[in-house]
């Protein structure tokens, strides 16, 4: 289903810099989700992927988190389902970053304050690190208060 794209949409977009647009940081259940095409869901992170080509300014990911989606993508769908998200990645306007000696302990610190899970306090700490607005449908980062900016999924149904 395609968006429909209004005349002052185009505008206003035309109109932001680089660096006035919002960075964001995909949690993996966002980018599972875009894989998965989950009506409501994928559709958000596909205009922010389109955001990010357009702008030059690519998504964040915690390598923490690629490997979650590497990870369920196996489990749920084979090996060769995930070596092709694996590709497919390759080719996003996506940057995972690493997790460091530094990022793993303020990561580590999120997940002890918070009650998170392990791969959850890595999507935390990045997007606070980065001043980024968090794009994820777990309602626990509300936990985590107005240090962090979550940019809210529809959650799925289990």
């Amino acid at each position: 289903m395609k968006e429909e794209v209004k005349p002052d949409q185009v505008t206003r977009h035309s109109s932001r810099s680089r660096s006035a647009m919002r960075r964001y940081v995909l949690d993996a259940n966002a980018l599972i989700a875009y894989f998965e095409g989950r009506r409501g869901v994928a559709e958000k992170v596909r205009h922010l992927l389109g955001e990010a080509l357009h702008y030059d300014s690519p998504l964040l990911m915690s390598a923490i988190n690629w490997g979650e989606v590497f990870y369920l993508a196996w489990r749920h769908h084979g090996e060769a389902k995930a070596y092709e998200a694996h590709s497919k990645l390759q080719q996003m306007p996506i940057a995972v970053i690493g997790a460091d000696r530094e990022r793993a302990t303020r990561a580590a610190a999120l997940k002890h304050k918070h009650s998170l899970g392990y791969a959850d306090s890595f999507a935390a700490e990045l997007a606070i690190d980065h001043r980024a607005w968090l794009v994820t449908a777990d309602p626990d980062f509300a936990k985590v208060g107005k240090t962090l900016s979550v940019f809210s999924l529809p959650r799925h149904p289990k």
